[in-house]
């Protein structure tokens, strides 16, 4: 994770001169632990990515995301660590979820986006491995949104996971049940399998 790309004033001073010349706002109200999952909903557009990363480096943010690790090899593996990927062996008999509590776990401060769709296409239901990372981490949730109806990305509150996902995942539908996705159609439930 050393190689990743630090945010400093001249990256932040050019995403916030970009998000003013492109007329999007950003909305951010910094979580103060040094250690949290960034939820990054709704997610139906490449787009997401782009705008993440200009509220990231407009923040000051310090951001990881997960990918598999095909694509971390040779020749874009510098590349996507640069860009602040953590690679995850989906074939390990470690699950997924204990692997990223790990990273958590071995960290003094880490921030690791996680769309919970899991896609750009409409799904079902959330995907539950960003709540259980932050349950079995014991770090909080930020609510990371990217709303282009109103043309603002930035994070809300946190939410603290209570181990009761029913409850809070009614608390996470209060708060993205406004925010419109690229791509409205493809927007999903907030809902759990």
């Amino acid at each position: 994770m050393e190689l990743s790309l630090q945010p400093n004033s001249l990256f932040q001073l050019l995403a916030k001169t970009i998000l003013r010349i492109i007329s999007w706002k950003l909305d951010v109200t910094l979580p103060s632990a040094q250690k949290y999952v960034l939820v990054g909903a709704p997610h139906t557009s490449n787009l997401d990515f782009f705008y993440t990363f200009l509220m990231a480096h407009a923040s000051g943010i310090h951001l990881h995301w997960i990918g598999k690790d095909s694509l971390f090899r040779w020749p874009f593996g510098g590349l996507m660590r640069w860009l602040g990927g953590i690679p995850v062996n989906r074939r390990s008999s470690n699950n997924f979820v204990q692997q990223i509590v790990d990273f958590y776990n071995q960290s003094d401060r880490l921030i690791i986006a996680i769309a919970p769709e899991g896609t750009r296409g409409k799904a079902d239901y959330w995907k539950t491995g960003f709540y259980y990372i932050a349950l079995g981490a014991r770090v909080p949730i930020a609510l990371g949104f990217i709303d282009y109806g109103e043309r603002v990305v930035g994070i809300g509150p946190c939410l603290y996971p209570s181990g009761d996902i029913q409850s809070d995942f009614v608390r996470l539908n209060e708060f993205y049940g406004g925010v419109t996705g690229r791509h409205p159609e493809k927007q999903g439930e907030i809902r759990i399998k």
